[in-house]
């Protein structure tokens, strides 16, 4: 296991502060100029190719953050996630969903997977209908976080693969009713199968749109008619009972695997209606596959630990706090709003595993969105503001269809120029002399290149790997829980006591509650 003590008061952290002093003198446009360098920071790691190249760091800097690494015990570390230590200190329990996706996984966790993977093929083939015998066409998977936001985005990145049987896959997350009116809008309820994932069953946002969901089904078909249309990935089964999910359409969860790492579980019992059985295990041995690399390769040609590094370097010892990812492959558009649980919800901690504030900044606010609509939108802001941020690019060499090689080639190019001109900047050198510091693109923005084959089921299982992996790195480096989520909690208890209030006497109501009741009254 990694050391409790506080990383910002070793001699390694200093040692990092002197040379990020000293690198400032060497921008990226000089140090690009080396190809050796270049050469040495372009990493393979299963299918998966990663170019860190434009990040502002020499060999001294891979030196040293190595050393910081090994200082941390971060090999250790990495077995402890591996093996099934007891990594989430804070609730006294391992984080194991790298189990979910290992051949070699626990015998129950195997059978369920089987399980949540027979009924999607049945409901894909026709083999499981409705109660009026119909196969089911609309698939909507009712979850917030966690079960929703892998799910959604992993069915958008891969429903190329899906095939002539797949439903139609939707997903309803929002409280305030009109995601599933929408979702409901031109569904028809006999041929509509929704799964509710909740852990507990008790979700405020979830349950409120399963009885919506359910209200919907029952005007429809009758009440005889819900245990045929409702499936849930949950473990309160006396919920469930109540609710009328049937018997044969119930899958576990367990407490092991944290909400914004279940997409591997049968919370991705939707990605698997969606994308079959065989893709779904595709995308599981993609995963495994980057999990061995992560255990396996030297900390120097490993990409989920330089990544993770690298984002440490960035955050703590360049000052630039913020990460934006943007893939250069339309489907893979949702990744960014995927990868902000991930990445901010396992970050945004302010204390150490012992109860100790940090002394340093840890998690990167992160953001981002399809990269093509980017250079049109805030790429101005991202080449010219005045606040520097991190890039992740994010590209396929191979799009969708031949028919499209020429447009994808484009995009791969825009990718490509937008790294560089980060990197390297530009200084027209005529025109107008009063526009030209208007005209000037200043450089030395890092970024990074995450770049696969083609967009499959395995692939993009690396690629969620990596950065699950990357985000553990950091919290290793950090000394912080990355399981753990105590954040979230204390604004839902809130909202239950505002609910109460707006609901009671509008008199005991002030300020914007008030407006609020008065606008609704």
């Amino acid at each position: 296991m990694e050391p409790r003590s506080d990383p910002s008061r070793g001699t390694t952290w200093s040692m990092l502060e002197q040379h990020a002093n000293t690198l400032i003198k060497h921008p990226l446009s000089e140090l690009l100029q080396d190809e050796a360098r270049n050469a040495s920071l372009l990493i393979d790691g299963a299918e998966l190719c990663a170019d860190f190249s434009r990040m502002q760091v020499t060999a001294e800097t891979l030196d040293l953050l190595i050393k910081f690494a090994e200082d941390r015990e971060l090999g250790n570390a990495i077995e402890a996630l591996l093996s099934g230590a007891m990594v989430n200190n804070t609730e006294g329990r391992a984080a194991l969903h790298t189990a979910l996706r290992d051949p070699a996984a626990p015998t129950e966790v195997r059978d369920e997977l089987q399980k949540f993977l027979d009924y999607a093929d049945a409901v894909r083939s026709g083999e499981r209908r409705g109660s009026t015998d119909e196969a089911f066409r609309t698939v909507i998977n009712i979850g917030i976080g966690g079960s929703d936001l892998g799910p959604r985005f992993a069915v958008a990145a891969l429903r190329h693969a899906g095939g002539d049987t797949a439903p139609d896959v939707r997903f309803v997350a929002a409280l305030d009713g009109i995601e599933l009116r929408t979702a409901l809008a031109d569904a028809d309820p006999a041929t509509t199968l929704f799964i509710i994932c909740s852990k507990t069953f008790t979700t405020l946002e979830t349950l409120t749109n399963a009885r919506g969901a359910r209200r919907w089904l029952a005007d429809a078909l009758g009440e005889d008619a819900i245990p045929a249309h409702f499936a849930a990935v949950s473990v309160n089964a006396a919920a469930m009972d109540e609710f009328g999910v049937g018997a044969d359409a119930r899958f576990a969860m367990w407490d092991w695997v944290g909400g914004r790492y279940s997409l591997w579980s049968p919370v991705g019992l939707s990605i698997a209606m969606a994308i079959g059985s065989e893709n779904f295990r595709s995308l599981l041995a993609g995963a495994h596959a980057m999990d061995t690399h992560f255990r396996e390769a030297p900390l120097r040609e490993n990409i989920p630990v330089l990544h993770g590094l690298l984002a440490v370097w960035q955050q703590n010892f360049t000052g630039r706090n913020q990460r934006l990812v943007l893939p250069y492959d339309e489907r893979l558009r949702l990744l960014p709003e995927y990868l902000q649980q991930l990445w901010m919800e396992s970050l945004g901690k302010s204390v150490r595993k012992n109860g100790a504030a940090v002394r340093y900044r840890t998690g990167a606010s992160l953001w981002g969105s399809g990269g093509s609509p980017a250079q049109h939108s805030f790429a101005q802001w991202l080449h010219q503001g005045s606040a520097e941020t991190v890039v992740d690019y994010v590209g396929t060499a191979n799009g969708l269809s031949d028919d499209d090689a020429e447009a994808h080639l484009q995009s791969l190019a825009n990718m490509l120029a937008q790294a560089e001109v980060l990197a390297r900047g530009s200084m027209p050198d005529s025109g107008d002399e009063a526009l030209r510091a208007h005209r000037a693109h200043p450089g030395n923005r890092p970024s990074t290149i995450l770049l696969l084959p083609e967009l499959t089921p395995a692939t993009l299982g690396m690629l969620l790997a990596v950065y699950e992996h990357s985000v553990y790195v950091q919290s290793v480096m950090w000394g912080i829980n990355p399981f753990d989520q105590f954040g979230v909690e204390q604004g839902k208890a809130v909202a239950r006591e505002r609910a109460a209030e707006l609901a009671g006497d509008s008199a005991k109501l002030t300020g914007i509650a008030r407006r609020i009741r008065d606008w609704r009254d």
